[in-house]
């Protein structure tokens, strides 16, 4: 069998395979349990192998890469025009096998196991953040059913339940105040627990190089510097700025027809964990720009002044992105002038 490419559909434990000849013709189908598939491809002579970029997508990709073979992940969305006839495992491979094959296909840059493990903590902390956003607003409707209303701001919040806790002349009953108490406590786990996290990334910020240039730029902090080194892999996967920031979302949607260009909002495609950070940080960075005369402010006042304070954040945002691309890909620091330069 002369194997050139192959699907391969990823599961739990029963894996498919598809492959084809150079002709694109198929010459293998098999079904292989998990335990079998590293000796299975290791006896394989090397070819390029696609993988729908999904839940251990990228541990195989590794370890196929350390077999020799080519690896090409492929987000989903992209296989399923492929698929023929109904939805299975079989159809999945065969689908994903064509999908690796066109000339323009769009690939997900692999990660490393420290990429992965850096992801982990920011997934481990944006779940604990939702956690405590929800019971900040369970707490507050609990209160408002009996005509304590407290406002939005957290901080508020702690402060007006540490006087509900230790206020008895408070109209509530024992068992309110009580399960307060607990709320309260709970509270206070869930902000031990964030603060955690968040010393680890900034842990991880001193002790990485990238992450350390990446800071230097004005709306990025260890959080999204961190957040941009775990998820971008091989920064090879895009040709320029502009193709990283339509990753992150941060380009306008098109819907043009007839030679007639029609640009909406932004696209908000790719990863929103990663596009908020970078717009949250640029609304820091425009606060903090205001009656600076560095050559970077006075081009983030103008910009203010210019277009909404809403579509200048996207604006910077989107900017921060090109940069990032541009210093991980060329292995460059940060230089204000040259960002500035190329705005104007």
């Amino acid at each position: 069998m002369s194997i050139v490419r192959i699907g391969l559909d990823l599961a739990k434990y029963v894996f498919e395979v598809h492959g084809v000849d150079i002709h694109g013709k198929v010459v293998l189908r098999k079904r292989l349990r998990r335990d079998a598939v590293s000796t299975f491809f290791a006896n394989l002579p090397k070819c390029l192998i696609g993988m729908e970029a999904s839940n251990g997508a990228h541990y195989w990709a590794r370890t196929l890469k350390a077999l020799g073979h080519e690896v090409r992940l492929i987000s989903p969305q992209f296989v399923k025009p492929y698929v023929k006839s109904n939805k299975n495992d079989q159809n999945d491979a065969e689908a994903i096998c064509e999908a690796i094959s066109r000339p323009s296909m769009r690939f997900v840059p692999p990660k490393s196991a420290d990429q992965l493990t850096m992801q982990a903590v920011h997934r481990i902390r944006q779940r604990l953040i939702g956690d405590r956003v929800r019971l900040v607003n369970q707490i507050r409707g609990l209160l408002s059913e009996h005509g304590i209303v407290v406002a939005r701001d957290i901080a508020q919040l702690r402060r007006r339940l540490v006087e509900i806790v230790g206020d008895s002349a408070e109209e509530l009953g024992d068992l309110l105040r009580s399960l307060m108490r607990e709320l309260h406590v709970e509270l206070t786990e869930l902000d031990t627990r964030i603060k955690s996290f968040d010393l680890r990334l900034r842990e991880i910020f001193r002790d990485s190089e990238q992450c350390q240039r990446l800071g230097k730029i004005e709306g990025i902090g260890p959080v999204t510097a961190t957040a941009l080194v775990a998820a971008v892999g091989d920064r090879s996967s895009f040709k320029n700025g502009r193709q990283f920031a339509a990753w992150l979302g941060l380009v306008p949607k098109q819907q043009s027809s007839g030679g007639r260009q029609r640009l909406f909002g932004i696209s908000k495609r790719g990863d929103r964990y990663l596009r908020t950070l970078l717009i949250h940080g640029a609304r820091a960075a425009l606060a903090r720009a205001g009656g600076k005369q560095d050559p970077r402010s006075v081009w983030l006042g103008k910009l203010r002044l210019r277009r909404h304070p809403n579509v200048a954040a996207v604006a910077l945002a989107n900017k921060n992105a090109r940069i990032v691309w541009a210093m991980l890909s060329g292995n460059e620091n940060y230089e204000m002038q040259r960002s500035v330069g190329s705005a104007a």
